[in-house]
């Protein structure tokens, strides 16, 4: 798990400077160190796949990572039981990214998902807020304005899953996977590899059941596909239903983002 020890060695680094004692100085907090190294920094990159996000996996395998996003809010908690009984019935891993907003809305689910061996939970940010450092805005959903702001977009909702499951997450999607260079950087810092897709595969759960099922067939080898799991009222598990055994035919396996490096 490189990805951690780096983000381990660089929270370090942050909180114990060089020349210093970590036995016998009292330093800033962590959130205070991270404003002021990141403050005043200017992005210059905007979008789904700015400098250090991920969206595939580090493999020439026939493996696809099948993540969910789970966003939340108004009209958008709800939760998709007949697709992650779909994934449960057909033993397909996969990776839930969780809002602080879903998580509100859906404590016992939320805690029953952490305890299933197929699924690994990860960060979808506190507020499902795109991380900008001046408040830019993605599909109508406005951003985080500051450093101290994505610190606790990121930070705020990762302590919240660990409350509530017992496990840190590793990975972090900004809501709406919009961030600015910036964000990233600061999401590396606190030990978070950036994680976006390579496929869209229900476009915010909007896509028809024979959509969903050509986005998935039509994945290459090393991709990270998105869905949502928070609109049952969409077609998102008859599209991945009808999708899974043909891509097995194919020879395709399924895996967690954690069984590979991303790239």
């Amino acid at each position: 798990m490189h990805h951690l020890l780096f983000g381990f060695l660089v929270l370090f680094s942050l909180i114990f400077p060089a020349g210093t004692n970590p036995g016998q100085c009292q330093e800033k907090p962590v959130k205070e160190r991270i404003v002021s190294t990141f403050t005043g920094k200017v992005p210059r990159e905007w979008g789904e796949r700015v400098t250090g996000v991920k969206t595939r996996l580090n493999t020439d395998q026939k493996v696809i990572a099948l993540t969910f996003d789970a966003c939340g809010g108004p009209k958008r908690s709800g939760y998709h039981a007949k697709l992650i009984e779909c994934l449960r019935s057909e033993k397909i891993p996969a990776t839930l990214f969780i809002s602080g907003r879903w998580m509100d809305a859906n404590r016992e689910r939320l805690k029953d998902l952490a305890k299933e061996p197929l699924f690994e939970l990860q960060n979808h940010g506190l507020n499902h807020k795109p991380i900008s450092v001046n408040g830019r805005s993605a599909y109508g959903i406005e951003g985080t304005k500051s450093v101290a702001e994505i610190f606790d977009e990121i930070e705020g909702n990762a302590i919240k899953i660990q409350t509530l499951t017992g496990r840190r997450p590793t990975y972090y999607r900004p809501g709406t996977a919009y961030s600015d260079e910036i964000g990233v950087k600061i999401a590396n810092a606190l030990g978070y590899d950036v994680v976006n897709f390579t496929v869209r595969g229900d476009m915010g759960a909007t896509s028809l059941k024979n959509q969903v099922k050509q986005a998935l067939l039509n994945a290459r080898p090393s991709s990270i596909i998105v869905m949502h799991m928070n609109h049952p009222e969409g077609e998102t598990a008859e599209g991945l239903m009808e999708a899974i055994p043909e891509l097995k035919k194919r020879g395709f396996r399924f895996a967690k983002l954690s069984e590979y490096d991303l790239k």
